[in-house]
């Protein structure tokens, strides 16, 4: 019994967490008169979400293990997943994937349409990241812009949290989706260095056949662009204050770099990260600097948005 708990990776429901930001800037950019029911309606559906995004997420884990049991073998310490090591039964396997994807659209139902559709879409993009013959995870770059599409799922379900009548700004979605995929890339990087045997890697995952150190850093660093870049979109739109906060921003995305340098490292269990103090100090100063900027006002700043000339003379 406790290696099919195990396999629903129940302690990667940290992972949910990036929910939050969804919800964040939802809350600050609708506004609502009656300020005490609408805090109460978000405590309400937070609460059903993450009981539905947890159980939608270890549905997926379930499938993932079962599905690729015939290649973390292949993996440094995957190999010891209870999938490979043990003898699991395929008819108890699905029937807990049955059970975690029911019970996940249940509550979501509970909350609002929306909800339901997109914790529907993290169930299916699970089905198409992992079962044959589609198995998106096996296409490289496409594993990765797929695996951290779910990051843009979150920041929806968050947002729909929120609000059900609006859809966010397609900029600052498609930034968290770059800034998930940046994450996925430097995930694959720290797996492929870790194994160094390139032949063992493309056994493990099949998309490492097509991949190098090279090629991973240099998407990595794209994704990180256009992360950057359309998140700088978004606060040119809203608030342009926020691109004072887009230095430090940078300097989570160097040291989550740096993370992946390291033998075994957290970029390779994101559930994990919190032991880095201080990639979870920068981000706890980020957010910090986030919320300031968003109460504060720089007249001079509104400068940069003339787009009249200058005289130097």
């Amino acid at each position: 019994m406790i290696n099919y708990i195990k396999i629903a990776r129940l302690d990667h429901s940290i992972k949910q967490l990036f929910i939050l930001p969804g919800i964040f800037f939802a809350f600050v950019i609708v506004n609502n008169d009656n300020i005490i029911i609408f805090i109460q309606e978000i405590i309400l559906n937070l609460f059903l979400v993450l009981i539905s995004t947890c159980s939608i997420a270890s549905a997926n884990y379930v499938i993932n293990e079962w599905l690729d049991s015939d290649f973390d073998k292949f993996h440094p310490t995957k190999k010891l997943r209870p999938t490979v090591i043990t003898c699991l039964k395929f008819k108890y396997v699905l029937f807990e994937y049955f059970i975690f994807a029911s019970l996940g659209l249940i509550f979501a139902y509970n909350t609002n349409l929306t909800i339901l559709i997109s914790e529907l879409s993290l169930l299916i993009m699970g089905l198409l990241y992992n079962i044959p013959p589609i198995r998106l995870k096996e296409y490289p770059f496409i594993d990765v812009l797929t695996e951290s599409f779910n990051n843009a799922i979150r920041f929806l379900i968050g947002w729909f949290i929120v609000t059900d009548t609006l859809l966010p700004p397609a900029s600052i979605v498609l930034g968290y989706w770059m800034g998930g995929a940046f994450l996925m890339s430097m995930k694959r990087f720290a797996e492929y260095r870790m194994i160094q045997n390139k032949e063992i890697a493309g056994m493990y995952r099949k998309s490492f056949k097509f991949y190098s150190e090279k090629s991973l850093l240099l998407s990595s660093y794209f994704y990180s662009m256009l992360s950057i870049f359309f998140c700088g979109i978004f606060m040119l739109k809203y608030r342009i204050e926020l691109l004072l906060a887009i230095p430090f921003l940078c300097g989570i995305y160097c040291l989550y770099f740096n993370i992946s340098f390291k033998f075994d490292s957290s970029a390779q269990k994101p559930e994990k990260l919190f032991r880095e103090k201080y990639l979870m100090l920068s981000v706890f100063i980020f957010i910090c600097i986030v919320i300031f900027l968003m109460k504060c006002n720089i007249s001079i700043l509104n400068k940069f948005l003339n787009t009249t000339f200058i005289s130097i003379n």
